[in-house]
């Protein structure tokens, strides 16, 4: 009875913001930026009342039908008005050409690549692939006036503070019993195909395990201390970058951000952001966020040594002890230190990122799509590379598609450069500064994660940077 209930719900909605963004595409940029955060939370609150199957993953959908609503909408204004949205340009054409090499390989036998991906698993790497080229191209098209890009980044800023604020409530009041109630580990390994050994059968990264205990890490509406963290990544290179978030409460919304951040857990992410700020301070030639990347260290590093003492701690459930007993066995016990090269996950990271690169080398024309990353392992395909977004598309689509994804990437990366320092808009400049650093940190966050395959950054980041890539002068009176 839930499942016909929340479809008579969800189908006028669905149908309004269609309506809504086929009239203004640009409004799915802020259904995405608001929507997606809170994407995971609704979607398992929604099985746990009873909906799923196909139920659910017509309402999961949402997303993709706005996006595709927001390109059809493009591309009827260039038909009446009998000119492509924008002038192509090189980086444009990377973008279509590792778009075109992701399709071939969908469509190639995969025994004449050595791959045992399925049709489903084949689809959903496919659309892993695209969606972040879909979303840039929406970019390219819907360019971001002054006005329209000081409201994405207050947006932004105020989607993550409100994320922070949720996640340290959860952190400190939701039991892992709770949890469990919930339905959740049931929605992840029902709905998504995913089952995890972490505690109460919630994700591995739930918790941070050392030898001082279990400590619960914040997940938020994304389910993900990961997915979370990248949030707050962006949020912050655009509060760092100033414009027009030099404001107070900017940078109230911003210390809230960096607190979830800290909270996190992720030493990745903490990296990133600092490698992400030193950009920002070389594009905009400003010392204050190569300042903020000290800051970061220090902040991190503290925090590390002393998150122990404050942070809520979890546990496992009675029948997983002997479980977790086994693994400590196989693999030894916790260090000492948190920033030791040989703590589990650090170790598992480079572990991975070696054991890929030797596969990609030794068999560069690639396995086909589906054979790789959270697709093998959610449609139970023998994995040939996993967690870095590199060596998934190497293994995927050969080394052409890999270098076709650097390319196009590295391309985008130096023309949000030459957008933020050749602009004369201040606000347009500003903006393209805050997005080059953001995807210089997402770039080398690819390097031991699938960064590429988080929803919000493939939706929100890779649209915006489409849209300040190459701010034509037309943007300079909106």
């Amino acid at each position: 009875m839930a499942a016909p209930i929340a479809l008579a719900l969800y189908a006028p909605l669905l149908a309004a913001a269609v309506v809504l963004v086929w009239r203004r595409p640009v409004r799915a940029l802020y259904a995405f930026v608001v929507g997606l955060a809170l994407h995971n939370a609704a979607m398992a609150a929604l099985y746990a009342a009873g909906v799923g199957g196909v139920a659910l993953t017509a309402i999961q959908a949402w997303k993709e039908v706005l996006l595709a609503t927001a390109a059809a909408s493009v591309a009827r204004r260039a038909v009446a008005e009998r000119r492509l949205p924008f002038r192509p340009q090189l980086v444009d054409a990377l973008a279509l050409v590792f778009g075109t090499v992701a399709v071939v390989y969908a469509l190639v036998p995969q025994n004449l690549l050595g791959g045992e991906a399925g049709a489903g698993a084949i689809l959903l790497a496919l659309r892993h692939a695209l969606l972040p080229v879909g979303a840039y191209l929406v970019g390219r098209s819907v360019e971001l006036g002054a006005r329209e890009l000081r409201a994405v980044a207050w947006t932004v800023l105020a989607t993550a503070a409100a994320v922070a604020v949720v996640g340290l409530v959860e952190e400190y009041t939701v039991s892992v019993e709770r949890w469990q109630a919930w339905q959740v580990p049931a929605y992840f390994r029902e709905e998504l195909g995913f089952e995890y050994k972490g505690p109460a059968e919630m994700p591995e990264n739930f918790a941070f395990n050392t030898d001082e205990g279990l400590f619960r890490r914040l997940i938020s509406t994304f389910l993900s201390p990961l997915a979370a963290s990248f949030l707050f990544a962006v949020a912050l290179l655009f509060a760092a970058a100033g414009g027009p978030l030099r404001r107070g409460g900017a940078l109230v919304l911003a210390g809230v951000a960096a607190v979830g951040l800290l909270f996190t857990l992720t030493r990745s992410t903490l990296l990133a952001l600092t490698g992400g700020l030193v950009v920002l301070a070389l594009v905009q030639r400003r010392w204050v966020p190569a300042a903020a990347a000290a800051a970061t260290v220090a902040a991190g590093l503290a925090f590390l040594l002393t998150f122990p003492s404050f942070a809520p701690d979890t546990h496992f459930l009675p029948h997983e002890l002997a479980e977790q007993e086994r693994i400590a066995r196989e693999k030894g016990g916790l260090p000492e230190s948190e920033l030791s090269l040989q703590e589990p996950s650090i170790e598992s990271h480079l572990t991975s990122l070696r054991d890929g690169l030797e596969r990609v080398a030794e068999h560069p024309q690639g396995y086909g799509l589906g054979n790789a990353g959270a697709v093998a392992r959610r449609e139970d395909v023998e994995l040939k590379a996993g967690e870095s977004n590199y060596t998934e598309f190497g293994v995927e689509i050969g080394i052409v598609g890999l270098v076709l994804f650097v390319a196009w990437n590295l391309a985008l990366l130096a023309a949000l450069v030459r957008s933020a320092r050749a602009t004369p808009q201040p606000v347009v400049a500003w903006g393209a500064a805050a997005v080059a650093a953001s995807l210089a940190a997402v770039l080398a966050l690819g390097l031991q994660t699938d960064a590429y395959g988080v929803p919000w950054l493939a939706y929100c980041l890779w649209w915006l940077a489409g849209s300040l890539a190459l701010a034509r002068r037309s943007t300079l009176n909106a």
